[in-house]
């Protein structure tokens, strides 16, 4: 057809004119989606989608979560097979002795050495600024609410606990409702939380905020650390308000038989913590926290570190055992019906304790109150929450929500700067975390000197508390495309990890192999490790099949939608909170996909010699696979971190090495311990760096690697050992594989 039948052809005419327009819906529509892709996407490519696997890259989020989900179901069995009061009763009992477990253990009673700095008198009531010492040199900032109307008689107290306000119990929506239970004739005893108020712990002189970020980084950021040594953030912040009890319990104001807690959002959060741990409090009114945690994963997820427990959900234990735990004491759940702590949660959590409530004869003391809003305070449930201490606490009257006045910053300053850390330098949760890790440190430090018997304990509880599962088998390549490069080839493939989610991975094939192979880990993915002129390039061009995957959560496979509200520097902490609570590592469930690898590049590809080179934070991941993997015997590590005291002992460390801890590993064992337990296997470390990212100095390496050295030696292994520090990294590669 020419241009003039085109001109007298009016159904010809718009034909042309629909294919102009689709065009340039396609160069501008459809081609810039097709530039983004890479050339190294095994997944989506060009021509062709992976329906199957659409969300990959949630993977890591989805299997983490699907495996809660299995453990909540058993849980919500065994809950449904109850049907006696006796039974009821053994489940509380158990619940007690876990949580204990979770959040504990807790120190022993020190003085409080309780000091009052300054008092206020206001309209019907006066405060008394308080700090006290809940554990010895960790100080508490606090004021105690006195009403006149008590005229000297014991009243009954409430601990009001703040959400993740940067100014603690001093902001104006916190205040309005401590000042009307005030007016109501109840002592009130509000405190900071960490990180919060007068008791930030990254505090900047310079710029008077927290040198971290807002609360909820302030508690993951050390919470992340304590989790590593074995214990919680909760933990620390739940002894805070036991010994806000015990501070009550030296008022003659306060009668002591009639206290309660409350506080929303992290206050919400903590007031039922220290409500199930504390049996001196009588009544509790949780608000805007409360819902289940299979609605939670469900929705916004796990959230900073205090809300979670040490293998929390492994354990069974859900939101509604915090309340069960309690019964038949009165308990208030507050919620919203358009919070993001879901509903729906809520309500099947008040249906569940309601049972047991039922089987103590006392259904009346759970009730739930309820009312549209979204994630905040409003005047209907705030008139509940009074009307519930009102009943419960025997102090009756109105409970009308009152207009009232809030007090000032200055007016409620504890210390004489308005912060801890430049008024007395009080310890902190990573001091204290610290303090604890040295007497890890020391104890492993004591068991390595029975070195073999140390090493084959160590390896044992790696693979136990990182929570590994051995591969079953190997699994099949699934083959999608191919690349070809000057002098070798790029085949695509994927094959299933550890549970219902693939890895994608690449494999460069040289043009005249030599039988040897290198799995490449790399952090930011296989696009990067794959790239031209690269360490994996290097390996093909010396005739090494290099096998370069995307791990779970990184490259096609991640980071996801996911990234939780302490966020840090590019690293979900909440992430790796969620694999915590199901007693899991994300480190382990990468660890056993990298066995996989290595089974399959074996028996597919025909390996005969295969080494492993992992970057960065992925080194933990490959000295976990190789401890428990006898097909992985060739290590070379690039940049590792030297062991994870080095990074539990530094204030400001690099947080994306959280990723590679495993929670409470520092109890058994560390990084060292696992490159140890490799001799007389060839091992490379280039690099090695401390907490700080730094380069680790002389110091550091001696401490942290001298067991390595040790052992290689005790092994006639010295000569498969190499730590090299320099620029000439490939040079250390040459000598790495010509040993």
């Amino acid at each position: 057809m020419n241009c003039n039948a085109i001109r007298s052809a009016p159904t010809d005419r718009k034909a042309f004119r629909l294919i102009v327009i689709v065009s340039a819906f396609w160069i501008f529509a459809v081609a810039p989606s097709l530039k983004s892709q890479d050339e190294h996407d095994v997944m989506q490519l060009r021509n062709m989608t992976w329906l199957r696997h659409s969300g990959i890259t949630n993977s890591l989020y989805r299997h983490i979560t699907d495996e809660a989900y299995e453990m909540l179901g058993i849980r919500t069995e065994e809950i449904a097979a109850i049907s006696s009061a006796d039974e009821w009763r053994q489940r509380q009992k158990q619940i007690k002795d876990i949580l204990h477990d979770v959040t504990g253990p807790f120190p022993e009673r020190t003085p409080l050495n309780a000091d009052i700095t300054s008092t206020v008198s206001k309209d019907g009531y006066r405060v008394e600024n308080i700090l006290f010492e809940s554990r010895p040199g960790f100080y508490v900032t606090s004021s105690l609410f006195i009403p006149d109307m008590i005229k000297g008689q014991a009243a009954p107290a409430i601990i009001y606990c703040s959400g993740h306000a940067a100014e603690g119990y001093r902001s104006p929506a916190y205040q309005h409702k401590i000042i009307n239970l005030v007016k109501k004739g109840f002592v009130v005893f509000a405190f900071d939380p960490v990180g919060q108020g007068e008791r930030m712990e990254y505090y900047d002189p310079e710029t008077g905020i927290s040198a971290v970020g807002g609360p909820t980084i302030e508690h993951s950021w050390p919470g992340a650390q304590a989790f590593i040594t074995g214990g919680s953030l909760a933990g620390y912040m739940i002894w805070d308000g036991i010994r806000a009890v015990d501070y009550l319990f030296t008022r003659p104001e306060v009668d002591t038989l009639r206290i309660g807690i409350t506080g929303r959002s992290g206050g919400g959060t903590q007031s039922a913590y220290i409500a199930a741990l504390d049996e001196r409090i009588y009544a509790s009114a949780p608000e805007a926290y409360i819902t289940s945690f299979t609605r939670l994963l469900e929705s916004i997820g796990p959230q900073d570190a205090e809300q979670n427990l040490f293998n929390g959900i492994k354990h069974g234990i859900d939101h509604a055992d915090l309340l069960a735990v309690r019964a038949p004491k009165p308990t208030l759940i507050i919620s919203t019906l358009n919070d993001f702590f879901s509903i729906q949660g809520a309500r099947e959590t008040y249906k569940e304790v309601q049972q047991l409530y039922r089987a103590k004869d006392k259904p009346g003391n759970i009730t739930m109150a309820e009312d549209i809003g979204a994630h905040t305070s409003t005047r209907k449930n705030r008139q509940a929450m009074y009307a519930f201490f009102q009943k419960h606490l025997g102090n009756p009257g109105d409970p009308s929500d009152l207009e009232v006045d809030i007090l000032s910053e200055a007016e409620l300053r504890v210390t004489s700067t308005g912060q801890l850390a430049t008024c007395i330098g009080s310890e902190t949760i990573f001091s204290l975390n610290k303090k604890v890790s040295e007497g890890l440190q020391s104890l492993l430090e004591d068991s390595r000197n029975e070195c073999e018997e140390h090493l084959k304990n160590a390896v044992a509880s790696a693979r136990k508390l990182s929570g590994y599962r051995t591969p079953d088998g190997c699994k099949k390549p699934v083959y999608t495309g191919r690349v070809l490069r000057d002098g070798y080839k790029i085949e695509k493939y994927f094959i299933q990890g550890e549970g219902d989610y693939v890895i994608p991975f690449l494999l460069m094939m040289p043009g005249n192999p030599s039988g040897k192979s290198v799995i490449y880990l790399h952090p930011e993915g296989k696009a990067v490790a794959a790239g031209k002129g690269g360490k994996a390039e290097w390996f093909v061009n010396r005739g090494f099949t290099v096998l370069v995957p995307d791990l779970i959560g990184i490259g096609e496979t991640g980071p996801g939608s996911f990234r939780g509200d302490a966020y840090i520097k590019g690293v979900s902490y909440n992430v790796w909170f969620a694999a915590m609570i199901t007693g899991r590592s994300i480190t382990a469930i990468r660890a056993a996909d990298i066995a996989g690898l290595a089974r399959l590049i074996q028996e597919y590809f025909n390996a005969q010699l295969i080494y492993s080179l992992a970057e960065g934070e992925l080194s933990p991941a490959l000295l976990h696979a190789a401890a428990f993997e006898p097909s992985v015997t060739h290590i070379a590590l690039l940049n590792p971190l030297t062991s994870y005291y080095s990074l539990v002992s530094t204030r400001f460390y690099i947080p994306r090495f959280i990723h590679g801890a495993v929670p409470g590993m520092l109890a058994e064992y560390d990084l060292p311990d696992l490159a140890a337990s490799l001799a007389p296997a060839k091992l490379l470390m280039i690099n090695p760096v401390d907490g700080s990212g730094n380069a680790a100095d002389s110091e550091i390496t001696e401490r942290d690697l001298s067991i390595v050295r040790r052992t290689y030696d005790a092994e006639n292994a010295s000569g498969s050992l190499m730590i090299r520090a320099g620029d000439d990294i490939f040079d250390y590669l040459m000598e790495w594989i010509d040993r």
